[in-house]
């Protein structure tokens, strides 16, 4: 028998959401089995699966000890040095300047030296994160940008933040904007791009289309708006406030139209933006503001916006030049 006894950031998870963190090795079909032949209990009682943990709560396993072992610590972060910016930080949250070209998150190649390895050494050196002291949280990233793309990322440092974050993203109550330069001057100043997304991830690229097409399951209302800041050799300088968050949107939608990113191979043809030495898309998550929103314990954060440093973006000099 095992007791794990649950802590702060432990604290207002699901009984099964709890145990798949906690006990990676455990199968679904037996963690239900288990919980339902009063083999896993909360408090010395029957447990639920949906069952809300508290703080103090005690988990009791009467399993076999093969489905209690952790899987070997993954201490990558440790021996990595910091490779992100920061634009603010508190207690609960962190606020991010990835540089483009670092991953958010590893993908399919492996990749270990990402934004979220980079978050957990800057908090493992601080003290901020022992992860030998938590049974299932580890800080995580509460949005992601593209690898090429640089910018304001939000890392939650304890799980409910984590939780807040994610609903107040969900319920759009942080408005993100990013600064870009595109191909060619915009027909209106201003507006709002509508239209409907298909990703295809076996390509890891997305296709925009005006209206929703038919017979495509998994296509998904895009809205960015926009406004012209400035001007470039090339063509406008934008800011674009993301309505909706999908898969390369921005780059995306603005292609749709006619007017792709300066440097986006992805979406447009940059033989010759490599030429002037664009090699990737000209696109900064530059700024967000906090939303006013339901309670919560980062009620001090209503109504702060935060930005970036834009020295890096080659085309600030032109930012104010016919802009509305």
């Amino acid at each position: 028998m095992k007791t794990i006894e649950i802590k702060h950031n432990d604290a207002g998870r699901r009984l099964d959401k709890f145990l798949s963190a906690a006990l990676p090795m455990l199968p679904k079909s037996m963690m239900y089995k288990y919980i339902r032949l009063k083999k896993i209990k909360v408090n010395r009682k029957r447990a639920e699966i949906g069952q809300i943990l508290n703080a103090g709560d005690t988990v009791e396993l009467f399993i076999k000890e093969e489905f209690m072992q952790k899987q070997p610590a993954d201490d990558f972060f440790k021996n990595i040095r910091q490779n992100f910016g920061v634009i603010y930080e508190d207690e609960n949250i962190l606020l991010c300047d990835k540089p483009s070209g670092l991953l958010c998150h590893s993908d399919t190649a492996g990749e270990q030296n990402t934004l979220i390895e980079g978050v957990k050494s800057y908090l493992w050196h601080k003290g901020e994160y022992v992860p030998e002291e938590e049974n299932s949280f580890a800080p995580s990233l509460c949005n992601r940008i593209d690898r090429n793309t640089a910018g304001i990322v939000i890392a939650a440092k304890n799980a409910l933040t984590l939780r807040v974050m994610n609903e107040k993203i969900k319920k759009r109550t942080i408005a993100k904007y990013y600064l870009l330069a595109v191909h060619g001057n915009m027909e209106k100043k201003f507006g709002e791009l509508t239209g409907y997304i298909l990703k295809d991830a076996a390509n890891n690229k997305v296709t925009v289309y005006e209206r929703e097409p038919r017979g495509a399951h998994g296509a998904k209302k895009v809205v960015t708006r926009y406004r012209v800041v400035g001007k470039h050799a090339y063509g406008d300088i934008l800011e674009a406030e993301l309505v909706t968050g999908r898969t390369h949107q921005i780059r995306a939608h603005f292609a749709s139209v006619g007017h792709p990113l300066v440097g986006d191979g992805k979406y447009a043809v940059n033989r010759e933006d490599r030429k002037m030495g664009f090699d990737s898309q000209e696109l900064y998550s530059y700024k967000l503001t906090f939303l006013p929103d339901e309670p919560s314990h980062l009620d001090y954060l209503e109504g702060k916006t935060f930005t970036r440093d834009i020295s890096d973006f080659p085309f600030a000099d032109g930012i104010g030049k016919g802009k509305v």
